[in-house]
C-alpha cells in the first residue's frame, strides 16, 4: 500500500509539472503568435490570441493545433474625416498547420467577425442624425432607423431652406437606410421610405446627405467580411475563409 501511495504522489507530482510545462509553453506560443499576426498583417496594435485545446505540446508534436481565436483592436470606419470604432473584431481559426520551424502557419477554416454598435454609427452618421435598430422586421431586411430633428437634419446638411417655409420643418424626420457590404470593407447606407416633404426640393436634397458610405480601416487580411446584419446592438458582420495563411 505505502508504494502504490507513493506511486500515485509521483504521478500526481509529474502531472501536475506536465500541465505547469503545458501551460508556459501555450502561453509562449500566443505571444509569438500575436507578435507574428501583428507584423504580417499590419495591424496597429497587437492582437491577443489564445490558442483553445489540451495538451497543447501534443498538438505542437503533430505540426497542428485544433483552434485559435484572435481578437483585435484599434479597429475603425471612417466617412468624411469622421473616425468611428469598429468593437468585437475577431476571428477563429480551425485545423491549423504550422511547419517545423513555426515559421508559417496555415489554417484549414476559418471564421471573422466584427461589430459596429449603434453609438458609434451615430457619430458617423449625418450632423443631427441618430443611427438605430429598426424593428425586427426591418431588420430582417438589413434596415436601420435614421431618425432626428428635421430642422437640425437640414441645417447641419447646410441646405437653404426659404425664410416662408422653415416654418413647416418642426417635425422629426424618420428613414430606413438598408445597409450592404462591398469588397468586404466598404459600408453603404442607402436611406428607403423617405416621408415626404412640404419643402420643395429638400427631399432629394436631404437624401443625398442621409446617403454615405464608411470604410472599415486596418482590418486584417485574414478576415473577409462579406455578411452584414442589422442586430439590436448594432451592425454585425461575418465570414469565412478556408486555407488562410496567417503569415501573409
Amino acid at each position: 500500500m505505502r508504494a502504490l501511495r507513493i506511486l500515485l504522489i509521483v504521478v500526481v507530482i509529474l502531472g501536475g509539472l506536465f500541465v505547469a510545462v503545458d501551460r508556459a509553453a501555450v502561453y509562449f506560443a500566443e505571444s509569438e503568435a500575436a507578435s507574428k499576426i501583428k507584423s504580417s498583417q499590419g495591424l496597429t496594435g497587437e492582437p491577443t490570441v489564445s490558442i483553445k485545446g489540451f495538451p497543447f505540446l501534443t498538438q505542437v508534436a503533430g505540426s497542428s493545433l485544433d483552434e485559435i481565436e484572435v481578437s483585435v483592436g484599434g479597429i475603425t470606419a471612417t466617412t468624411e474625416g469622421r473616425e468611428v470604432e469598429v468593437t468585437e473584431v475577431k476571428a477563429t481559426l480551425r485545423d491549423v498547420e504550422v511547419n517545423s520551424s513555426f515559421s508559417s502557419a496555415v489554417a484549414r477554416s476559418a471564421d471573422g467577425s466584427a461589430l459596429i454598435s449603434y453609438a458609434d454609427l451615430t457619430k458617423s452618421a449625418p450632423k443631427g442624425a441618430t443611427v438605430g435598430y429598426a424593428g425586427p422586421e426591418r431588420a430582417a431586411k438589413g434596415q436601420v432607423k435614421v431618425s432626428g430633428p428635421l430642422n437640425d437634419l437640414v441645417e447641419g446638411a447646410g441646405i437653404e431652406v426659404p425664410d416662408a417655409f422653415k416654418g413647416m420643418l418642426t417635425d422629426d424626420f424618420t428613414a430606413y437606410s438598408t445597409v450592404s457590404l462591398e469588397a468586404g470593407d466598404k459600408v453603404r447606407l442607402r436611406a428607403e421610405d423617405l416621408p415626404e416633404l412640404p419643402v420643395p426640393g429638400v427631399q432629394d436634397k436631404l437624401k443625398e446627405v442621409v446617403d454615405y458610405d464608411l470604410t472599415i480601416d486596418g482590418m486584417p487580411s485574414t478576415i473577409k467580411l462579406d455578411k452584414v446584419t442589422a442586430t439590436e446592438d448594432g451592425l454585425r458582420f461575418s465570414g469565412t475563409g478556408t486555407d488562410v495563411d496567417l503569415a501573409s
